[in-house]
């Protein structure tokens, strides 16, 4: 019965996507496909908020027999839309929608301070109001478009309109590809980290480059219990554009009382407590990988003591972002899961740091991912799981994953599937030496290999058996006689 439950969902989503993606097609052409996020996002959040605004209007005046003042009174609603500022006036338009749609979103946000700020504004008014690239006729279709279909909680929960959304955010990543990588990280990958760091209801989960907020989302999900996410869930993201689709996808997921800021973690970390870094039982984040001019300069005396291990090259960035993780974990249980280029693995110039981090024994696991998985890099990823308090059977080892081998290749993009999920969460689990993919290793194993935390350099592979050269060539000369021998007899059989 659940899995007939998580079909029909399933369904539910693609049909919504499909009625979603004909919005994009509206706008193709005048609008390039790398920028159909910024239009149909905030559309379809409008929309929503309208129509989610109806119902609760609709209940009220049920409840009060019919009182249209108690029904638009503020606290029957999530959200306050301004008289002029609904869905359907804006319809009721007959000129000038862009500018109609831009008013209309800032005068709502002006009104939700507390839930909306910095979430509408972000969408470039320019992009609405300029008639050279949308006319007023286009935006006309794409309203109608989307009026053919109420898409309030009673038409789409929560999570089937968020499944839809997600669905949208993988196309609006395939479409643009070369700038994917700093919104969308495979949701495959995130749910392996999710259930990696396995994030308990009432726990805190913290994402400092969060994107479109995927890895929040998914903790949520695995959660199970929204209502125990409420004021657990915090990220940061430096793009306002992303900022503000996090923030709309955390919504649409029916997620509430997050916590999404705005702006650059390594220079300005905004999620502050008693004016430190924020401690947070799960840390987890694809920061964008070998970030360059990150502000090494400003990290060589860091007020917040982020700099634990030292300074990165201001040409890259990575350990900046692995030690800012570290510090914003709790101590005890506090774990965390980062995404990193494998270069972080060997290369030279990091030594001392990556030293630093092996010998204060944190790190429990690195796993080395195949190619081609992520959007915008040609960088084989791996990642790091690193915990205050390993087990006391792990403590002095790591356990070195090679996971190149296990993905699903396709033509453009690969990818992994359920099994290759499986497959890797399950050499993360049983915490073992595995043939040609995982080893247990010491401390001074990696002493002696100078730090080098690359995986192949300490799983053992199977080798085929070398044999002799003359048994091989005897081999080959019978069989090859054999094979003379059997076309003379093939001749003589034609010619008989």
């Amino acid at each position: 019965m659940a899995k007939k439950t998580i079909n029909k969902e399933l369904t539910g989503a693609q049909d919504l996507y499909n009625f979603l993606f004909e919005a994009c097609n509206i706008i193709r052409g005048p609008v390039s496909q790398d920028n159909f996020k910024d239009y149909i996002t905030p559309l379809l959040y409008y929309k929503r908020i309208s129509d989610v605004y109806d119902e609760e209007t609709e209940e009220a005046l049920i409840s009060s027999g019919g009182d249209k003042e108690y029904a638009s009174l503020p606290e029957q609603h999530r959200f306050v839309i301004p008289d002029g500022c609904h869905w359907q006036e804006v319809r009721e338009r007959t000129e000038n929608f862009g500018a109609a749609i831009v008013g209309a979103m800032r005068q709502i946000e002006i009104a939700n301070p507390d839930t909306l700020y910095g979430v509408l504004s972000m969408f470039s008014s320019q992009k609405w109001t300029n008639k050279a690239i949308l006319n007023d006729s286009k935006i006309r279709d794409l309203i109608e478009h989307l009026s053919k279909r109420k898409l309030g909680n009673k038409d789409y929960p929560a999570d089937l309109m968020g499944d839809a959304y997600e669905i949208l955010l993988k196309k609006f990543a395939d479409d643009s590809k070369a700038q994917a990588g700093e919104f969308y990280t495979p949701r495959s990958v995130v749910r392996l980290l999710v259930h990696i760091l396995d994030p308990q209801p009432g726990e805190t989960v913290y994402d400092p480059a969060c994107g479109s907020g995927g890895m929040l989302i998914e903790a949520i999900r695995y959660m199970h219990d929204d209502s125990l996410c409420c004021g657990s869930i915090f990220g940061q993201e430096k793009n306002v554009v992303n900022a503000a689709i996090a923030k709309m996808n955390l919504f649409l997921h029916g997620a509430s009382d997050f916590n999404v800021m705005q702006g650059d973690t390594l220079r300005d970390p905004k999620i502050l407590q008693g004016g430190n870094i924020a401690k947070f039982d799960c840390v987890i984040a694809n920061p964008p990988f070998s970030l360059e001019n990150w502000g090494a300069t400003e990290w060589s005396s860091d007020k917040y003591k982020r700099n634990i291990y030292g300074t990165p090259s201001d040409s890259c960035g990575d350990y900046a972002w692995i030690q800012h993780m570290i510090c914003s974990m709790v101590s005890g249980q506090g774990r965390m899961a980062v995404v990193m280029p494998q270069g972080i693995l060997f290369r030279n110039q990091e030594t001392e740091i990556r030293k630093q981090l092996v010998e204060s024994d944190l790190i429990e696991a690195v796993v080395t991912l195949g190619d081609k998985l992520f959007y915008g890099t040609g960088l084989s990823p791996c990642f790091l799981i690193i915990r205050r308090m390993k087990p006391a059977h792990h403590s002095g080892r790591i356990l070195m994953i090679d996971g190149s081998k296990i993905l699903t290749q396709k033509r453009a993009q690969n990818i992994l599937e359920e099994n290759d999920i499986d497959r890797l969460y399950s050499l993360y689990q049983n915490y073992s030496d595995e043939e040609d993919y995982s080893r247990i290793v010491t401390l001074q194993e990696i002493r002696d290999k100078e730090y080098n935390l690359s995986p192949n350099r300490y799983v053992v592979y199977h080798k085929e058996e070398i044999r002799p050269y003359a048994e091989v060539l005897a081999e080959f000369k019978h069989a090859y006689e054999e094979v003379k021998r059997l076309e003379e007899e093939f001749s003589l059989l034609i010619n008989a």
